[in-house]
């Protein structure tokens, strides 16, 4: 199974999420640092929509000035644009696998796609 995992390597949930696709048997796995190579907006809306989530559940508040610049109570379209010009209001990590996308907050959500 092919398996790609948006990761950052600071943050503990995608760490952990990390390990669990690199023990998990028969799992190809393809790991994106997204803070050097960042999402394009096509990318994160198909990943947020694939994982049925909205741009504002897929919004990094904590660590961010999301909420200083307004994007909690923004529309769709403003968070995408802000998330596809600084990745670090993604919240993390994403994975993908051909069994859906899912957003692994907390870690164990990956078994629901492996």
């Amino acid at each position: 199974m092919k398996a790609t995992i948006w990761h950052n390597p600071n943050c503990g949930t995608s760490r952990k999420t990390l390990a669990i696709l690199q023990e998990a048997p028969g799992v190809d796995l393809t790991v994106i640092r997204y803070l050097e190579q960042p999402y394009d907006r096509e990318r994160i809306a198909g990943l947020i929509k694939s994982a049925g989530l909205t741009p504002r559940q897929a919004l990094r508040v904590r660590g961010t000035d999301a909420e200083e610049r307004g994007l909690t109570g923004a529309d769709d379209a403003t968070i995408l644009d802000a998330m596809a010009s600084h990745s670090a209001y993604v919240e993390r990590p994403f994975v993908e696998t051909d069994k859906g996308v899912r957003l692994c907050r907390p870690q164990d959500k990956v078994q629901e796609i492996l």
